[in-house]
């Protein structure tokens, strides 16, 4: 049995929607489709998920949300008309749904409801089953799935039938709606994948496969044919948009192959991500970015004679919403990395006022406009030469390294640069390398 996932601009719009049926349709195998809410059908659109966020922030405001929700509906109805359907059996379930965004049912209960309400059109027009997640995928306190979801699931998909299935949300411990993050319906179909033992997982979108740079910044890019697990979570924590990164754990156990492919060209093999592959000449993925970072440097003398130092400082963090995402180590200092976005100027001083008073450190410092650069690669430590390429090439476009890290992954080398500068860096770096 193979699981598709169709991402928003794969159901954008009718035609989109006929491409879709098309190809579930060329294998009989293709037996469980996930769905994303539909997506931009021009550069100047919205995504309906964008569109139902608003509508829940205008109700929490106490707006009516009225119009925006008409925009919302004429989405759907505009699809069915596109695809010769009736609009009657549909009206009372936009109706229910505007209702309960008015009685202030939340941001994560009306961001779910683009994938709910395109899986029932889709199931519709396909003719297949339409299976709800609420309740059967469970979400833990941590984001992390609860073993319980994969039971739910085998219980409630007969291997005989067809289902359609809405990505993106399940429920959380207290049964309430719970969305994932954005470009969560790749998470919910690789949990579908695992509950039922696909053999394949393909995951549909709007480009040939996983490209080893961003194609809107290097003409020619190419796409890379097959790659590990571990790539591709590690390509997608430096800004690689392809694969959503949280979604390898649920298939990674059960060593399910995922093909991300296209839907405007179907018979494009894709990239494949498996467990793992030969070198055959290409030790390395990819190279991609991500910025808007702040950096906290701390230091102390022996700072790491105190027992737990850095699980304490960490905790300190959490208090005031700061949660770092890569972190460096020296005798006595500690470099963290975290979004910008997530905490403001004012909490940032009060946050290193209280470190530094708690721990009692010799200095504490932010700054911004960091990022971080990935060179991925399942054989990047097998290339002893590969720091100096990278460090040369940097310097002879003159763009200035803040910090490179190599050896404390087995899958990357971590460049940081000022974010101005991460763009150029990301091309320099593939030119040196893949070209």
């Amino acid at each position: 049995m193979i699981v598709c996932k169709f991402g928003g601009s794969s159901l954008s719009d009718a035609p989109h929607i006929e491409k879709v049926q098309k190809i579930v349709h060329g294998d009989d195998e293709r037996r469980i489709v996930v769905v994303s809410a539909p997506g931009k059908r021009s550069g100047n659109d919205e995504k309906v998920t964008d569109l139902l966020y608003r509508c829940a922030h205008l109700v929490a405001e106490g707006k009516s949300c009225r119009a925006v929700f008409d925009a919302i509906a004429a989405r759907y109805t505009d699809i069915l008309s596109g695809l010769g359907m009736e609009h009657d059996f549909f009206l009372p379930i936009l109706a229910e749904v505007r209702e309960h965004i008015e009685a202030g049912a939340g941001d994560h209960w009306a961001a779910s409801r683009g994938e709910y309400l395109s899986a029932r059109l889709v199931a519709a027009y396909f003719g297949w089953e339409f299976l709800e997640t609420e309740g059967r995928i469970i979400i833990a306190d941590d984001g992390s799935v609860d073993e319980t979801t994969y039971e739910r699931l085998r219980e409630a998909l007969d291997p005989k039938k067809r289902y359609v299935v809405p990505g993106f949300y399940g429920s959380n411990s207290h049964g309430k709606v719970q969305t994932f993050s954005r470009g969560g319906s790749d998470i919910t179909g690789a949990i579908i994948s695992r509950a039922i033992g696909a053999q394949v997982y393909e995951n549909w979108t709007d480009v040939s496969g996983v490209y080893r740079i961003d194609p809107r910044l290097v003409e020619g890019a190419t796409v890379v044919d097959r790659m590990t697990y571990r790539e591709v979570r590690e390509l997608a924590a430096v800004g690689a948009s392809v694969f959503h990164e949280e979604a390898i754990a649920p298939v990674i156990t059960a060593s399910i192959p995922i093909n991300v492919k296209n839907t405007n060209a179907p018979s494009d093999e894709g990239t494949w991500i498996v467990e793992g592959r030969e070198c055959d000449g290409h030790p390395l993925a990819g190279v991609s970015a991500k910025g808007g970072f702040s950096r906290l440097t701390v230091h102390k003398l022996m700072l790491f004679k105190r027992t737990g130092i850095r699980h304490a400082l960490l905790t300190m963090m959490r208090v005031f919403g700061v949660r770092p995402v890569f972190s460096l180590y020296g005798i006595d200092s500690i470099v963290w990395f975290f979004e910008t976005s997530q905490a403001s100027e004012g909490v940032l001083q009060a946050m290193c006022a209280r470190l530094r008073s708690e721990f009692a450190l010799d200095s504490i410092e932010v700054d911004h406009a960091h990022a971080v650069v990935g060179v991925v690669g399942a054989f990047v430590n097998e290339d002893p030469a590969l720091v100096g390429v990278v460090s040369s090439a940097l310097e002879r476009a003159q763009i200035p390294i803040t910090f490179l890290n190599y050896g404390s992954s087995a899958t990357s080398m971590l460049i940081g640069v000022e974010e101005r500068d991460s763009k150029a860096a990301v091309t320099t770096l593939y030119h040196a390398l893949f070209a």
